[in-house]
Formats: structure tokens, sequence, C-alpha cells
């Protein structure tokens, strides 16, 4: 299971979040609060590495990554498929 805690840490890393996060709704846009193209793929980055996953290119447009929920879901979903 991926919890909402283990994304919120990823973003925590991040430069382009720094000091923001704690004070996001599961649901703000992410790109609204400071997150760029560069912060995306280092996101992409630390997810695939916390998670051992692997981000196919479909899953790598700026919806996968636009809020904690949504990233959340998508992780969940990588990871049950790597499983199957």
């Amino acid at each position: 299971m991926v919890e909402i805690s283990d994304i919120r840490d990823v973003l925590k890393s991040l430069e382009s979040l720094k000091g923001v996060v704690d004070g996001l709704s599961d649901d703000d846009d992410l790109f609204e609060k400071g997150l760029d193209s560069f912060g995306s793929v280092q996101l992409m980055l630390a997810l695939e590495e916390r998670f051992d996953i692997e981000f196919p290119d479909s899953a790598l447009g700026r919806r996968s990554f636009s809020t904690i929920h949504i990233i959340r879901d998508t992780v969940a979903g990588l990871r049950q498929q790597e499983a199957a």
C-alpha cells in the first residue's frame, strides 16, 4: 500500500517544494505551488527509487504528478502492475 505520508516525504526532498509541503492539501495542484518541469523529473526519479517502480512513457504527463492524491494512485497502480 502506498501511503500519503510516503508521498509527502518524497515531496519534501524536492527543492522546488521546500517549506511548502506541510501546508498542502492532498488535492492542491503541485504545479501551482511551485513544482516545475525540472522538479517533476526529480520527483519521478525519487518516486521510482523509493517505491522500486518505473514510470512508463504513458504516465509521464503533467497530470500524473499534479496532486498528492494522483501521485499516490499512480504509484499504487504501477506497483500493482509490476507485482502481477
